[in-house]
């Protein structure tokens, strides 16, 4: 409905005009009549209700007035009680409503009693099934096992019994002819050395022959340090005769010798030359059937494959020699090419090299340096001869040159009737030492000391002498890596082989045992010092799922170390086959050098047989088949080094419940006081062997101690954290990398560019040179040969720093291989959280590494340690991400 606004106004306007003409006599007359009703009508109303209350009942009203008063007190005790009431209900509810929440905690409690129970009843279930489907795999390996042996027919090998002689040999009748020259074939007495004989050396008394007290003394006590030695002439296999050095001796006594048998089989006469570097040999016209060790030898009288060209003692007795060799870098040195001998004034016809043609050829429009003095008036203070190169001034001043000599030149004897001289191999003993590469002019028509065994190209240049004038290129033309490669393998053969009287009496016995085909003798294990203890059984909380069995719970067995030792002289190099046709190769995993030959090597090295043709991947079997040597199922020793921290390492211990293939764990106990009486040292399931060390030594890491029974050894600090999945897989790639060092925390050494030398740095990078050994796998023999081959000086440096162990094992391997070491797996830490401070948490332990690094290049001559990037993963290696970082990796 609309309303008119016009209308509106029209409106107001006529009241507002009436009122505006309203007479103000109507006005008063209006609020007149207002003022005179209003009063009359208020009396009548009050005096017609006086009136009504008047003539009621007065008592009634009382009663009312009373009833109300009644009904008032009623109403208020029943709404008191109606009150009491209420609060007596709500009393009565609180309290059953407290007995309802106590009932609902009560069944919350036991619903969460159960759910626990539950959850462990099915972590037990989910054990149980790991447990058989492990058990379930153990007994299908042993039935595996029971079908290829009863398909082999073959028992399994033991130790053979040692056969000897038991009597002085026999009579017989000494040569009437040198011709044909004796032979192994036709001179030796093999049925003396039989298979089994250990090869057993003795020695006759060094004072039967006139010679220097050096000698006599000096052998006397190297023998007796050999590990063939035998005080029991009559089961000896080589008798050693000591005939003297440097001049000839009236032999005719050596058919007095009680064993000699009449012709001097089995015999070796060893005419050693120090002092007196004449050429004077031992002729075999008085020696019968006996081998003649010297250094001097002309074509007609040298035996081949029977005598041996040994070299010149210029060294001590024994021990240590590092700190007489000179640093192996830099590569090139001030000198190219230096010599220093004076010439000889013979009347033999001879066909020595022009010493004026070999000066022009070296000397035209070059910028090299050379030092060849072919006279000198100092002549060396030592007996030669008037047919070879006499030496010029002293040992030191020779050795200083041949220190800053990139190659020394050696001639070859200007007589060309000797095939080997004691000077000739004074100037090869003195250029090894120094570092500088020889160079052997004619060395085509020389016999080098134990040539049969050793490959001289590796160290030596031998060069023609019809091709002086083409000597300065071929010197040019070798290049760095050539040349640290022969000088490091040349100081390889000095220190072994020449260095001392003790490494020349053993490498002749070496050479000796070689030639018969015999095994070396393994060095003795140290004796274990064992704790006894008792053990008590464990409960872990490692939960394996059942798709990840790491492998089956074998008991425990040791590695056959007998075995190889006698078919590596038989089927070494050869192709084998197997019944269905595949070619195998076979690779022998020595970690060292089989060309030398060495009195140290661990008899228990393994060989391997690696397909070469098809193959594909499946179960594994044929896999595992091809690792470990020439047996597939193999096991791992774990070596943990614990020193006052029982509870880290029981807790250690406790982690190792379960790990397959694990034969024993060795605890090395470098605590002076013994381990507590109610220590309660875990059952896990496997051996636990406490060994007592005699010295608090961090050394006693790698001693060979006769407990390990298997190759594989895993070294492990105490505080150590791995998981099982973890070891089994290391323990899998040590398997097909046996010679290295196989672990997980990586580290690496760098050069100081500011002040020189070496760094050691444990910064994560995409390089490494280094695996530490406090989680590490390594083969027993090389805990051979940090004991019994290293440098001595290295293992006090480890004792004096108490640090620097596991560089000196990355410095071993690195050096006897050649390879750098293989991390696995791609954990950033494996120590336990928690654990007490150890020695590499102290400010000095850097700093001590890095003197250890430099300390051990001055031994070495040089840092062994490779470079490296690679790491091994599982193929099917599984890395399990966090939900909260899941989506980082949305679109990878």
């Amino acid at each position: 409905m609309q309303v008119n606004p016009h209308k509106m106004m029209f409106t107001k306007e006529v009241i507002c005009h009436r009122l505006v003409h309203l007479k103000l006599s109507r006005v008063i007359v209006l609020v007149t009549l207002a003022l005179v009703l209003v009063p009359l009508f208020t009396h009548y109303y009050l005096s017609n209700v006086e009136s009504d209350v008047s003539l009621g009942d007065v008592h009634r009203t009382r009663s009312k007035l009373e009833a109300y008063e009644d009904f008032s007190m009623f109403r208020g005790a029943d709404l008191k009680s109606r009150v009491e009431e209420m609060l007596r209900i709500k009393g009565s509810v609180s309290t059953e409503l407290r007995d309802l929440e106590a009932k609902r905690q009560r069944l919350q409690s036991d619903i969460s009693t159960l759910n626990h129970k539950i959850e462990t009843l099915k972590m037990d279930l989910l054990r149980q099934q790991t447990e058989l489907e492990r058990l379930k795999l153990s007994v299908e390996q042993a039935q595996v096992a029971h079908r290829e042996a009863l398909q082999r027919n073959t028992p399994e090998l033991s130790p053979p019994l040692r056969l000897v002689p038991s009597s002085p040999p026999l009579y017989l009748p000494p040569p009437t002819t040198l011709s044909p020259p004796c032979r192994m074939w036709s001179c030796f007495d093999h049925s003396r050395c039989a298979l089994t004989s250990g090869l057993p050396v003795f020695l006759y008394d060094t004072e039967l022959f006139p010679a220097t007290s050096y000698l006599r003394t000096g052998v006397r006590q190297t023998v007796g340090y050999n590990p063939h030695y035998t005080s029991n002439p009559t089961e000896a296999c080589l008798f050693l005769v000591l005939i003297g050095e440097g001049e000839a001796h009236d032999l005719t006594g050596l058919k007095e010798l009680p064993y000699w048998g009449g012709d001097g089989r089995n015999h070796v006469l060893l005419f050693l030359s120090r002092g007196n570097l004449s050429p004077a040999t031992v002729t075999p016209e008085l020696t019968g059937r006996a081998i003649i060790a010297q250094s001097s030898f002309t074509h007609q009288l040298f035996r081949p494959g029977f005598d041996l060209v040994v070299p010149p003692v210029l060294g001590p007795p024994g021990g240590d020699v590092w700190g007489e060799c000179a640093p192996q870098l830099p590569a090139r040195r001030k000198y190219l090419l230096t010599f220093q001998g004076h010439q000889p004034t013979t009347s033999i016809i001879s066909h020595g090299f022009n010493v004026t043609e070999l000066h022009k050829y070296l000397t035209h429009s070059t910028s090299d340096l050379f030092r060849l003095d072919w006279s000198c008036s100092n002549m060396a203070a030592v007996a030669s001869a008037e047919d070879d190169w006499e030496l010029c001034g002293t040992e030191t001043s020779r050795i200083n040159i041949l220190r800053e000599s990139t190659f020394a030149l050696i001639p070859a004897p200007h007589n060309v009737s000797f095939l080997s001289s004691a000077l000739n191999l004074a100037r090869l003993y003195e250029a090894l030492r120094a570092g500088a590469i020889p160079v052997i002019i004619g060395g085509d028509r020389l016999h080098l000391p134990y040539s049969e065994v050793l490959s001289t190209k590796k160290f030596v240049l031998s060069v023609p002498q019809s091709r002086l004038s083409e000597l300065h290129f071929l010197l040019r033309s070798v290049p760095d890596s050539d040349l640290l490669a022969l000088r490091r393998q040349g100081r390889l053969v000095w220190e072994r082989y020449f260095a001392s009287l003790q490494a020349v009496i053993d490498t002749v016995v070496a050479v000796l045992r070689d030639r018969l085909g015999l095994p070396p003798r393994p060095v003795t294990d140290t004796p274990a010092a064992l704790f006894t203890h008792d053990t008590v059984p464990v409960k872990t909380e490692q939960v394996v799922e059942p798709e990840e069995s790491l492998g089956p719970l074998e008991p425990p067995y040791p590695s056959p170390t007998f075995r190889r030792n006698y078919s590596a002289f038989l089927v070494q190099g050869y192709e084998l086959w197997n019944e269905w046709g595949d070619p195998f190769r076979l690779y022998p995993h020595l970690p060292f050098d089989p060309v030398l030959p060495s009195d140290a090597k661990f008899a228990g090295s393994g060989v391997g047989f690696r397909p070469i043709g098809r193959g594909a991947g499946g179960a594994g079997k044929e896999f595992c088949e091809s690792l470990g040597g020439n047996y597939p199922r193999e096991q791992f020793t774990i070596v943990m080094l614990t020193y006052q921290r029982d509870q880290v390492l029981l807790n250690s211990l406790s982690r190792l419940q379960g790990l397959p293939y694990l034969n024993k764990v060795v605890v090395v106990w470098n605590s002076p006081r013994p381990p507590l009486e109610d220590l309660h040292w875990p059952d896990i399931g496997v051996p636990v062997q406490v060994v007592k060390a005699s010295t608090n030594s961090l050394n006693n890491r790698f001693v060979p101690y006769d407990a390990i029974e298997t190759e594989a050894v895993l070294s492990v600090d105490d505080d150590a954290h791995l998981r099982h999945d973890e070891i089994m897989f290391g323990f899998r790639v040590w398997r097909e990398q046996r010679d290295r060092v196989v672990g997980f925390p990586g580290r690496f050494h760098a050069l100081d560019l500011n002040y020189g030398g070496w760094l050691y740095n444990s910064n994560y990078s995409c390089e490494l040179s280094m695996v530490l050994t406090g989680a590490a796998f390594i083969h027993k023999y090389y805990t051979y040969l940090y004991t019994h081959w290293l440098p001595q000086a290295i293992r006090d440096k480890v004792d004096e720093y108490m640090n620097c162990e596991d560089i000196a094992m990355n410095f071993l391997v690195s050096h006897v291989t050649r390879k750098p070491p293989v991390k696995v797996t791609s954990r950033w830490t494996f120590r336990c959280p928690g654990c007490p401070v150890s020695l590499s948490e102290d400010d000095t332990h850097f700093q001590e590494r890095h003197k250890c690094i430099n300390f051990f290049t001055q031994v070495f001559g040089y840092t062994p340690l490779l470079n490296t990037q690679f790491r091994a993963d599982s193929i099917l290696f599984k890395t399990r991400i966090p939900h909260d970082k899941q989506k980082c990796f949305k679109y990878i």
